[in-house]
C-alpha cells in the first residue's frame, strides 16, 4: 500500500454541513491540521491511566439501574419482569459521561441530553444511509435547540470553575489544555470546550448503550456465555464490585463485547471524502471523491473470518483481534488508523463494567415480544427496542 498523508482524507463536506449545529467545529466534524490539533488536546484526557481513575464512577452509577430491575422483578410477581432495556441503558450511559464531563449527576446533565437528543432526531429525520432530505422545515427549532445546548454547557463549565476545592472532571482539563494550546483564530477556547462536549456526550453516551443493547441481546441468545461471566467475575472480583486492577483480568466478557461489536457495530460505515488525490494501493482516489466502507459487511466476510462469520462464537477472539481474523484491519468498530475513536478505552471499560454487573445480578432471555430489526439511525440500532425477560441470580 502506497504511504500518503491521512489529513487528505477527511469527513465529507456535506455530512460536516448537515451535523454543524450538533458537533460545531469539534474533533468528530473538522478536519486536517485543526482536527490534529484538537485531537491532541483532547486525546490525552482517555488514556487508559485517565480513564481507571472513572471506575469508580462508573460502577457507581450502575447501581440505580440494577436496582430499578430488582424492583420491577418484585412489581411483576417476583419471579422475572419483561423489560425494555433500550432507555435504561442510555440513562446510565448518559450518567456516566454527565459525571465524567462535570462531575455531576444525570440530573444535572439531563436538561443537555434531553436537548441533544431532540437536535439529534431533527438532524436525522430524514436520513438514508447515503444522504439526506433537506430540513428548512425544522431549521428553526435546530438553530433554538443549538444555542440552548451551548448556553447549558457553558453555564454547567462555568459553574464547576466557581467550586475550586472540588476534584478537575473532564471538561475543565480540557479547557486548560484549550486555553494553553493555541488555537486562536479557528475557535474561542468556549467554542473549543462547548463543540467538543457535545460531541463527547454524543460519541460517549449513543454508541455505548447501542452496544450494550447488542450485547445483551446476543447473551439472551446464548445464555451459556451468561454463565461463563458470571463465573470469571465470581472469581476475579470475589463476589464484589469490578474494581479497576480486575478489568484486564475479565477475558470472557471482553470477548463477548469484541464479538457483539463484530456482528452489530454500532456505527453502519466510514465515509471519507478525498480532500486532495489520494493512492491506496493502486487505486488512484480523485480530489472531492468519497470512499464508503461498510463495517457490517467487512465484519462478517468469510473470507476474513471464516465460513461461520454469521454466528456468535466469541472464542474467536480468545488470543486477541490479530487471531481472530486474517486481517485485524478488518475489524474496526472504533474505526482504525489516525481518526481511531478517541474514547474507544473509556467506551471497552464501561461496557465492561455495565455487561459483567447485569449479567453477575441477572439471567435473561429474549421476550417473544421482541423483534428483531435493526435501523439505520446514524447508528444502527434495534428499531422496536429491546425486550428482555429477566431474573435475579
Amino acid at each position: 500500500m502506497n504511504h500518503f498523508n491521512t489529513l487528505d482524507l477527511g469527513k465529507p463536506h456535506y455530512v460536516t454541513k448537515r451535523f454543524a449545529p450538533m458537533f460545531g467545529n469539534g474533533i468528530m466534524r473538522s478536519n486536517g491540521h485543526f482536527w490534529a490539533l484538537q485531537r491532541k488536546i483532547v486525546a490525552p484526557e482517555f488514556f487508559m491511566v485517565k480513564v481507571k481513575s472513572m471506575v469508580g464512577l462508573m460502577v457507581d452509577s450502575t447501581q440505580p439501574l440494577l436496582r430499578e430491575w430488582e424492583q420491577r422483578i418484585e412489581i411483576q410477581g417476583g419471579l422475572q419482569a419483561e423489560i425494555t432495556v433500550d432507555d435504561d441503558l442510555k440513562g446510565l450511559s448518559a450518567n456516566v459521561i454527565a459525571k465524567a464531563c462535570f462531575g455531576s449527576s444525570y440530573f444535572k446533565g439531563n436538561e443537555i441530553f434531553c436537548k441533544l437528543r431532540t437536535l439529534h432526531k431533527a438532524l436525522t429525520q430524514k436520513a438514508t444511509p447515503f444522504g439526506f432530505t433537506s430540513f428548512r422545515k425544522n431549521y428553526k427549532e435546530i438553530s433554538r435547540l443549538e444555542r440552548e445546548i451551548e448556553s447549558l454547557i457553558w453555564e454547567t463549565v462555568k459553574e464547576r470553575q466557581k467550586q475550586s476545592s472540588i476534584k478537575k472532571d473532564l471538561m475543565q482539563l480540557i479547557l486548560e489544555e484549550a486555553v494553553n494550546n493555541t488555537i486562536a483564530g479557528k475557535l474561542s477556547p468556549k467554542k473549543f470546550l462547548v463543540d467538543n462536549c457535545k460531541s463527547l456526550y454524543f460519541a460517549g453516551h449513543d454508541t455505548t448503550a447501542i452496544s450494550a443493547t447488542w450485547c445483551l441481546m446476543l447473551l439472551a441468545l446464548h445464555p451459556e456465555w451468561q454463565s461463563k461471566i458470571r463465573a470469571e467475575v465470581t472469581q476475579i472480583c470475589n463476589g464484589g464490585s469490578v474494581h479497576a486492577n480486575s478489568l484486564s483480568n475479565l477475558k470472557t466478557v471482553t470477548m463477548v463485547i469484541q464479538e457483539a461489536m463484530r456482528l452489530f457495530p454500532p456505527s453502519g460505515f466510514v465515509l471519507r471524502e478525498a480532500l486532495e488525490e489520494v493512492q491506496i494501493g493502486n487505486i488512484t482516489i480523485p480530489k472531492g471523491v468519497c470512499t464508503w466502507t461498510l463495517i457490517s459487511t467487512l465484519h462478517r466476510d468469510p473470507t476474513i473470518w471464516g465460513p461461520d462469520a454469521n454466528k456468535f462464537r466469541p472464542e474467536r477472539f480468545a488470543d486477541g483481534v490479530s487471531k481472530a481474523c486474517k486481517f485485524p484491519q478488518a475489524y474496526i468498530p472504533f474505526g482504525l488508523g489516525t481518526r481511531l475513536c478517541v474514547g474507544r478505552n473509556f467506551a471497552m471499560v464501561e461496557l465492561k463494567i455495565i455487561i459483567s454487573s447485569i449479567v453477575s445480578k441477572f439471567r435473561f432471555s429474549l421476550s417473544p415480544n421482541y423483534v428483531h430489526s435493526p435501523v439505520f439511525r446514524m447508528l444502527v440500532e434495534p428499531e422496536h427496542g429491546l425486550q428482555l425477560l429477566i431474573q435475579k441470580v
